[in-house]
């Protein structure tokens, strides 16, 4: 079954990739939560992370060194 839901992490050498890509909400935010605790974001190898909706709109942003940044009523968390 697929979702609505992708999430991608972008590297400290301007590269991307997409780690699980039309997934439910569920999945999406489990492999958010990952990317966001990973040793790469915790070294800074990786500098941000997106979960994106089918109409490829950011529903939830992670950046190296400020947390989540999107929405902003969840800033600073990560």
């Amino acid at each position: 079954m697929s979702g609505e839901f992708s999430v991608c992490q972008f590297f400290a050498d301007d590269s991307y990739e997409y780690d699980v890509r039309n997934v439910d909400a569920k999945t999406a935010m489990d492999c958010f939560a990952a990317r966001i605790r990973s040793v790469g974001a915790k070294i800074g190898t990786t500098k941000r992370v997106i979960v994106t909706d089918g109409g490829d709109s950011t529903n939830v942003e992670w950046k190296h060194g400020e947390g989540i940044v999107y929405p902003t009523e969840l800033r600073g968390m990560s």
